[in-house]
């Protein structure tokens, strides 16, 4: 079977660079699973941005190019990038989805990359405090909590369009803590549901 480096949902086309990822959260769509809205996610190798970019073809067609897969897409921030321009000068329109890990793994702020090239940033919140955060997100690097949270703050300062989510399963009270941590650095925060 073919390795899927591109899928789309609705009116969104999603790249999908990686497997890799900071966190082993406890929620996350691929435990268990081979599939995703019956794409096969799981890369036996990960793919060239060249190749990603000969599978958009016109970006214009979609709504958004959505770097989201089945792993941190700034993993492969060289990549990102790339695509991020040749997106943008085709007259794209782009987003990311990530664990807010990405200047942790660089090893240094990548917000200004960032600017100018991801039209918005959606970072998993997840939990409202470090201990929390921790324990269902299970993360593979230090300061994983609170360097989340820098990066968020960073990229907003850029000027960049930048989200909090967290999924619901965490439950109500925890999801009101995840609020009003949100509200006090002025980031919206948007709850979704457990994908099953």
């Amino acid at each position: 079977m073919k390795d899927t480096y591109t899928y789309q949902i609705g009116e969104s086309l999603y790249l999908n660079l990686t497997n890799r990822c900071t966190n082993r959260c406890t929620f996350c769509v691929r435990n268990g699973k081979e599939t995703y809205e019956g794409y096969a996610l799981w890369l036996r190798t990960e793919p060239t941005a060249e190749q990603v970019l000969s599978e958009i073809g016109d970006p214009k067609r979609y709504r958004e190019i959505v770097f989201c897969g089945f792993g941190e897409p700034t993993c492969r921030l060289d990549e990102l990038l790339f695509l991020c321009d040749k997106i943008h000068e085709r007259g794209g329109k782009t987003r990311l989805n990530t664990n807010g890990h990405g200047s942790i793994f660089a090893g240094r702020d990548i917000s200004g990359d960032l600017k100018g090239r991801v039209d918005r940033i959606n970072v998993s919140l997840n939990a409202p405090e470090e201990g929390e955060y921790d324990e269902l997100c299970r993360p593979l690097v230090e300061n994983a909590f609170q360097g989340m949270l820098d990066f968020a703050e960073c990229c907003k300062r850029a000027g960049i369009d930048v989200r909090f989510s967290v999924v619901d399963c965490i439950g109500a009270e925890k999801v009101e803590k995840c609020r009003k941590l949100a509200d006090r650095l002025q980031i919206p925060l948007r709850v979704r549901e457990m994908i099953e």
